[in-house]
């Protein structure tokens, strides 16, 4: 054997255990990293984000822009419920109506603006389209990701295992 191959090392193996001991002559190879080093520092992995896959992307941020339409609608539904609890509307709406009455008008009736069903309206359409903006964007931010990554490298992380 030259001194470039190879050479078996004894096995720490007691007699008769594992698959090794059945072959008569069989001994293991040594490793070259000791057990002991995971124990002791934390594994890292050096990782590069090259690509984000759009689709993916347009899945997840729709439904996010969704879910906080949704939560817009019930804070502005919340919001005008407080609002109405405490005579705000009742308030501005005869403040506007005594600011702008003349002698031939009663003035401007803010009460039908102001209404829930309006209001929550209003919310829906802000809400709906957010979710088409923000889908759109977080899309061609993926798009835009891909591009720039291809040109520099991509997004170099470090990840180390806890604990």
């Amino acid at each position: 054997m030259s001194s470039t191959e190879a050479r078996p090392v004894e096995s720490p193996r007691p007699a008769g255990g594992g698959p090794l001991s059945a072959r008569a002559g069989a001994r293991p190879f040594a490793r070259s990293a000791p057990r002991e080093r995971a124990a002791k520092a934390p594994r890292r992995a050096r990782l590069v984000l090259s690509r984000v896959d759009p689709w993916s992307v347009m899945k997840l941020s729709a439904l996010l822009s969704i879910a906080l339409g949704i939560v817009l609608v019930v804070a502005v539904a919340v919001l005008w419920g407080v609002l109405d609890g405490m005579g705000v509307f009742d308030s501005v709406t005869k403040t506007v109506a005594d600011v702008t009455k003349n002698n031939t008008d009663n003035g401007t009736d803010l009460s039908e603006w102001l209404s829930l069903k309006r209001v929550l309206w209003l919310a829906a359409g802000v809400a709906a389209v957010d979710a088409i903006l923000i889908t759109a964007l977080a899309t061609l931010t993926a798009f835009i990701y891909n591009v720039s990554a291809a040109v520099v490298g991509g997004l170099h992380l470090t990840l180390t295992e806890d604990g």
